[in-house]
């Protein structure tokens, strides 16, 4: 993927932070308000640090963004980018409806408090447990991504006596598009082989058996492309796509999901979020129905420039490569493994310079490396090492390897810091067996 240019400045390191991050006077990284120094001291390392000020005025110009060039519509959070309750919390507080992709994220916006009738369900496997689930809970929109849905859905419904008299469960098709985007391939979603959603004959019959349906109500159709696009004529192609199913004929709702890139290195220049709202809704005026009802899904742009992982430095090896070992890595983060995602970093009290290093973590896999060549300037055991835009994936994709420990989630704002998820403990590894 993108590689980083040499000899960062500490302006360039600081612009991959949070917005209002700086440096204070003796040269420490300020994230929040707060040092990063006293957070890893006070909350400890690994750590996920949001700006709780910079979450929100992200989620504030999306729907400004939208309100402007759309009024009928509606911002709906990717919750699978940071299933956190305090973040999901925060979107609904911001007046975003939250999608879910699973029983547990279910949970977590339910327990955020959200409006269920903003939640969107999605999922190409969903079980009989979570469909029901989401029907009790009067989740008010799911997504049709396969025929079996709606098998469930019916039986479901038929065989519930509170469903008996009340309104028809409002679904929407998800529609192959067949359109390719430039992303990692793990992150396509809207080619000819997707396993998400259904090609457009298929679409047609299942819009044909949802008509007339009297517990399954179709308003309409949902489309993805794709995740991380750093180029927005992909959305727009997306658009023409379900625009041109003529046998679908004109629907109330178009969902056009998500993907809008973010900004992990140097070389990345992703659109704006205003670009991006403008593009689909300028192709939705031109090829929509003028009284659709858009319904948009970020997520890893709504939330990954808007955290930080703190790390300390526990080894520092020099070789042919200086390897700086940190007490986290694969636990806490996939995507370099996964994706083969680039991010940046910083020794937090001396930003910007320094040599070459690769920044490998404490996990018993060779693979375990989070960024190779990375400038760090003179990194010494004990230091704190803060790697900016990990609000995305990273809470979502933790994991025990190792017996590790899944990190806090603190949130920050105007010097301020507190956990809204506390470190995992070992009883907590223990607290499942029998």
């Amino acid at each position: 993927m993108t590689v980083a240019p040499a000899a960062p400045t500490p302006t360039d390191l600081v612009g991959l932070f949070p917005p209002g991050s700086h440096l204070a006077e003796d040269g420490e990284l300020v994230v929040g308000g707060c040092r990063v120094g006293e957070l890893a001291e006070r909350h400890g390392t690994p750590a996920v640090v949001v700006d709780e000020n910079a979450l929100r005025a992200t989620a504030r110009r999306y729907v400004r963004a939208l309100a402007e060039h759309w009024p009928n519509g509606q911002v709906v959070f990717a919750s699978k980018s940071f299933p956190c309750t305090a973040v999901v919390r925060t979107m609904a507080e911001e007046g975003l409806g939250v999608d879910v992709a699973g029983g547990g994220e279910l949970a977590v916006a339910l327990a955020a408090g959200t409006d269920p009738r903003r939640i969107v369900v999605h999922g190409n496997a969903k079980t009989d447990e979570e469909l029901a689930t989401a029907l009790r809970a009067g989740a008010g929109t799911v997504v049709v991504d396969n025929f079996d849905d709606i098998d469930r859905l019916e039986h479901l419904l038929e065989h519930d006596r509170e469903a008996r008299g009340r309104a028809p469960q409002r679904v929407l098709i998800r529609v192959i598009p067949e359109v390719d985007a430039d992303t990692h391939e793990a992150m396509a979603t809207g080619h000819r082989h997707s396993k998400f959603g259904l090609a457009v004959p298929d679409a047609v019959r299942a819009a044909a058996r949802l008509r007339n349906n009297e517990r399954l109500l179709l308003e309409g159709l949902h489309v993805h492309v794709g995740s991380q696009l750093l180029d927005t004529a992909p959305f727009a192609r997306a658009v023409e796509a379900i625009a041109a199913i003529g046998e679908l004929g004109e629907h109330a709702v178009y969902d056009l999901g998500g993907g809008l890139g973010v900004r992990y290195t140097y070389a990345d220049h992703p659109p704006t979020i205003e670009e991006y709202v403008r593009t689909l809704t300028d192709a939705a005026r031109r090829h929509l129905p003028a009284t659709a009802r858009l319904l948009i899904e970020p997520g890893r742009s709504l939330v990954a420039g808007a955290a930080t992982t703190l790390y300390r430095a526990v080894t520092v090896k020099h070789g042919p490569r200086t390897l700086v070992a940190v007490d986290g890595g694969m636990g806490d983060n996939l995507e370099p493994m996964l994706y083969g995602q680039r991010f940046e970093a910083t020794v937090g009290t001396r930003v910007g310079g320094g040599s070459s290093c690769d920044l490998v973590g404490r996990h018993c896999e060779s693979g375990d490396t989070l960024i190779r060549d990375v400038q760090l300037r003179d990194p010494r055991v004990g230091d704190v090492i803060a790697v900016p835009v990990t609000g995305a994936y990273c809470l979502s994709l933790a994991n025990n390897y190792n017996g590790a420990r899944r990190p806090p989630v603190v949130f920050c704002a105007d010097g301020t810091s507190r956990e809204v998820v506390r470190r995992e403990t070992y009883e907590d590894l223990l607290r499942r067996d029998v």
